[in-house]
């Protein structure tokens, strides 16, 4: 550990500030002009920073709850199952019971160090939860949880580095929502609302009018479908043997899965570029196979007949599957079974409009993965670099 590094008590860096909550039953509290942050707000947040949330309280509602009014650039923890969701805030926020945030004193510390520094010590903060019911981390303990910090300067440029990573990881998130929101619209211009075929002739079918020489065909009748079936437990495993296994939508990402578990065995396959369909409960949630999987009972994976690109079918599915559970039944969690996804029905153009359709969203397509591919590249620098970094082991060349 560098000489000129101290250690501080997090009391010592900043002021620990606990949140809480209006009473839910005082209209007159809620939709005002404060924001109020929530362990929900953080859980899909990306980016390190959060202006608001979900929802916002007066300042009678305020005034009248234990929430504390937290300064612009404080550092926000959840210290209530779920342990560890952490963002700064843009602007003064309030927060809800489940946080124990700090107030940063900026003379001592750098509030992006402390987030970073918390960031790798998710571990330890859930060491010190107790509870059985609901695990939670006191106020008390995180007073006094002690850290090695450089000197300010150094606490920023370290800070620095590891937000310009965070930002082009966040940059290129922006880009991938942009570019699907871009195909997603092509296609309901194209296959929803006809544009470019308005001027043609149109016939009656059982989905509506559509263009003359277009159909309306089951699933099955243009699409390859594989129902997945799982392998017995005694194959599965984390040390990459055999190839990764996906039971259902628990490793999804955006768009693509992240490959936890492996298995050694396996019979239903998905390949690089085949969809993902969930079967059971969500039904109707899509990712896209980034390499080849074996599918077990909980997917299904999808391609087009004849086609090398499934383009088409994967935005006609997103179409189709605006929320979970659109199809299929069951007594507990929802699922649907081959012969229900076989005859689902859908507009299908003519073959050289599905090639035009295809051959657009491809290079959107293909941006999209360079970019995945770039953030999973970025994601293990960062996490290879930020403990280092954080505990003194990897030293800036200005500060040795």
């Amino acid at each position: 550990m560098p000489n000129n590094w101290k250690t501080y008590k997090l009391s010592e860096v900043g002021e620990i500030i606990g949140g809480g909550t209006p009473s839910t039953t005082k209209q007159e509290y809620y939709n005002g002009n404060i924001s109020w942050i929530t362990p929900r707000d953080l859980s899909n947040h990306n980016s390190m920073f959060i202006s608001k949330g979900e929802r916002s309280i007066t300042e009678l509602g305020l005034k009248n709850s234990s929430a504390k009014l937290m300064p612009k650039g404080s550092v926000l923890l959840t210290s209530r199952a779920p342990i560890g969701y952490l963002a700064i805030s843009e602007n003064e926020v309030c927060t809800n019971q489940g946080f124990k945030s700090i107030a940063v004193n900026d003379k001592i510390a750098d509030n992006k160090f402390i987030y970073y520094l918390l960031k790798t010590n998710i571990d330890l903060l859930l060491q010190n939860a107790t509870g059985s019911t609901f695990q939670e981390v006191s106020g008390n303990i995180i007073k006094n949880l002690e850290f090695k910090f450089p000197p300010l300067q150094e606490q920023q440029s370290i800070a620095s580095i590891l937000s310009a990573i965070d930002d082009k990881i966040e940059n290129n998130l922006a880009i991938n929502k942009t570019l699907e929101e871009m195909a997603m619209a092509l296609y309901k211009h194209w296959f929803v609302d006809f544009g470019p075929f308005k001027d043609g002739e149109f016939v009656e079918s059982e989905l509506g009018l559509i263009p003359k020489g277009w159909e309306v065909k089951r699933l099955v009748d243009f699409v390859n479908l594989t129902m997945g079936q799982s392998p017995k437990s005694e194959f599965y495993n984390s040390n990459n043997e055999g190839l990764p296994f996906h039971q259902g939508v628990t490793n999804y990402g955006e768009r693509f899965p992240e490959d936890k578990t492996y298995s050694s065995e396996g019979n239903r396959f998905a390949e690089e570029g085949d969809i993902l369909f969930s079967v059971r409960a969500p039904v109707g949630r899509l990712n896209i196979a980034k390499n080849k999987i074996i599918l077990g009972r909980g997917l299904s994976s999808m391609t087009l007949k004849n086609h090398d690109n499934n383009g088409f079918l994967f935005y006609s599915l997103k179409n189709f599957f605006t929320e979970d559970d659109k199809i299929g039944d069951g007594t507990v969690y929802g699922s649907v079974n081959k012969t229900e996804l076989e005859n689902l029905k859908f507009i299908v153009p003519y073959k050289e409009v599905l090639d035009d359709f295809n051959d657009f969203v491809k290079d959107i397509d293909s941006k999209y993965l360079n970019n995945y591919k770039e953030n999973q590249t970025l994601t293990q620098l960062r996490d290879t670099l930020l403990p280092k970094l954080i505990s003194g082991e990897v030293r800036l060349k200005e500060f040795r």
